[in-house]
């Protein structure tokens, strides 16, 4: 659409992009240190919940300082932590390890974090925050100072040619003194505020996992509800950083989840099917052998930790929680920094708005906080997998038992530039044949509930169509087509030759694609408001 367009405007003091567990902690949080303060929270999923995805076992800390009495009223699931372990796994057994110190789960619960911000939601709305999913902030809003000044909404109606359609309805222009950045791994606007302002100039590139998850209903006697299991090793051979969750729960369910680093080499591998192997090894198999599975989904996750931590201020704008990377990977948790962060800004909100509303000096407040000095403590662990499991677990053994004071800091690289070419790359994964559900990405993406508008713009853009068969092809076979968990993109054959198909009904907003992709011509722009996957209890 070129014409100019007319949008409504709404006007808060505080504007909150994204309601995940940062969001929504701070959001509430400001509230209840300054009630007078309006207080809004855009999410763009259909509900507040439906795309969000986590392992999730969560340090409750952060959230006894945000609803005291919440056991007293708890989330839809959640299950005390009652035991751990530690698996180093071959192809045919499982080698009990002892538990690292930071995967020791005592005192923790074990949630549903898309139904945990969904019953955060409307505890937000009784303190009087404005609560609007289904809206998707589309893009920032600057002042004539070049200051962060709101966002403006997408645009609903759109034909994929971006022409109104008869339902359209522009967006709305939301202007706040400060806007907060909670959209969780990879945000849309996150990356243009990172971009616009050089936030990220004095930190390493930003490093990234993907998260595969699934919940499961199983055969009576089979789930220790509480019980926490996490493993490394088969499927993946050495050189490619990852591991497994398995979460018991409640009602013979249980989550299972793989992580996989986003820095591997090989442009032929294929973290879905590295999932669906490890549900294969004999242990797993029988866990869920005679099950079903109830829902999926995946997300990335951010694994860059205190070498790759933005300035999270810019004038009339703050980062928190996944959007500024803060996620301790060697605990395989985040929601608890997440909160904390949200706690921090709230905290930085209402003080400040005894004089002016401000972001300014956010950023020193957080650094100074026990957020970084957590991340700082492990901030050699996953940089020290890059040259392999074995060099990796060496390296955090040391690390935890120096408690983080090695002088040195090794540095994270950028992801997309790991790939070997197709001549140098290739690995044994020495991978079984499958029985279970699902059996392909197609059958995944219907367990997520994923649902698009066909006729909606594509939200995938290709920036320069013209690498992906003149470069791409060649030097990496279209590593899009193994990375996506969910089959967007798809080389089709027809008259005029090969062609790349973008199949973005499938998409489960993962982000994998606008990180993985080696050339950085693939850019995840938000879809229409409440768009994209629909999990349950994910």
């Amino acid at each position: 659409m070129t014409e100019a367009v007319e949008r409504d405007q709404m006007h808060y003091d505080v504007i909150v992009v994204g309601a995940g567990p940062a969001g929504l902690t701070c959001a509430m949080r400001t509230k209840q240190l300054h009630p007078d303060l309006e207080v809004a929270v855009i999410e763009k999923a259909s509900e507040v919940g439906a795309q969000i995805l986590s392992g999730a076992v969560i340090e409750t800390e952060p959230l006894d300082a945000l609803v005291p009495n919440w056991r007293d009223d708890p989330p839809p699931i959640c299950v005390p932590a009652t035991s751990d372990e530690f698996l180093m796994l071959t192809k045919d057994k499982a080698h009990r390890l002892p538990t690292p110190p930071q995967q020791k789960n005592h005192g923790n619960v074990i949630v549903s974090l898309g139904a945990m911000c969904a019953w955060l939601a409307p505890k937000a709305e009784q303190l009087g925050v404005d609560v609007f999913p289904g809206f998707a902030a589309a893009e920032l809003l600057f002042d004539n100072e070049g200051q962060v000044a709101g966002v403006v909404t997408g645009d609903m109606g759109v034909d994929r040619d971006g022409q109104p359609k008869p339902a359209h309805v522009a967006g709305i222009e939301i202007r706040a003194k400060v806007t907060v950045l909670s959209e969780g791994c990879r945000g849309h606007l996150t990356k243009q505020a990172i971009r616009h302002f050089g936030l990220d100039k004095d930190a390493d590139p930003q490093t990234y996992g993907i998260g595969m998850k699934e919940l499961w209903r199983v055969p009576e006697g089979r789930v220790k509800p509480g019980h926490i299991s996490h493993s490394i090793g088969w499927p993946l051979p050495n050189p490619i950083y990852g591991g497994s969750f398995v979460y018991h729960l409640d009602k013979d369910r249980v989550a299972v989840g793989f992580v996989c680093g986003l820095d591997y080499q090989d442009p032929a591998f294929s973290p879905f099917e590295a999932f669906q192997q490890f549900k294969h090894h004999p242990s797993m198999h029988a866990l869920l052998e005679g099950g079903e599975i109830l829902s999926s989904g995946a997300r990335a996750l951010v694994e860059g930790g205190y070498q790759s931590l933005p300035r999270v201020e810019m004038p009339g704008a703050l980062l928190i929680g996944d959007s500024a990377g803060l996620v301790n990977v060697p605990k395989i948790k985040g929601v608890h920094q997440a909160m904390r962060s949200g706690l921090l800004a709230a905290e930085h909100l209402a003080e400040s708005a005894h004089a002016t509303l401000s972001s300014e000096g956010f950023d020193q407040r957080l650094r100074a906080s026990p957020v970084v000095a957590e991340l700082k403590k492990v901030r050699n662990i996953r940089p020290g997998f890059v040259k392999g499991l074995w060099s990796g677990l060496a390296t955090a053994a040391i690390e935890t038992l120096t408690f983080g004071r090695l002088p040195r800091t090794l540095s994270n690289h950028a992801d997309h530039q790991q790939y070997r070419t197709l001549d140098q790359a290739g690995f044994d994964y020495d991978w079984v044949s499958r029985d279970l559900a699902p059996r392909d990405r197609l059958a995944s993406v219907y367990f997520a509930a994923t649902e698009h508008d066909e006729d909606q713009p594509i939200h995938l853009k290709i920036i320069d169509p013209d690498i992906c068969f003149d470069r791409c092809a060649e030097e990496y076979g279209h590593p899009c087509t193994q990375f996506c968990p969910a089959g967007v993109y798809e080389i089709v054959e027809d008259d005029d030759g090969p062609r790349l198909q973008i199949n973005a009904a499938n998409c489960v907003h993962c982000k994998t694609c606008d990180i993985a992709d080696p050339y950085q011509v693939i850019n995840w722009v938000t879809p229409e408001g409440g768009s994209g996957p629909n999990y349950t209890n994910l």
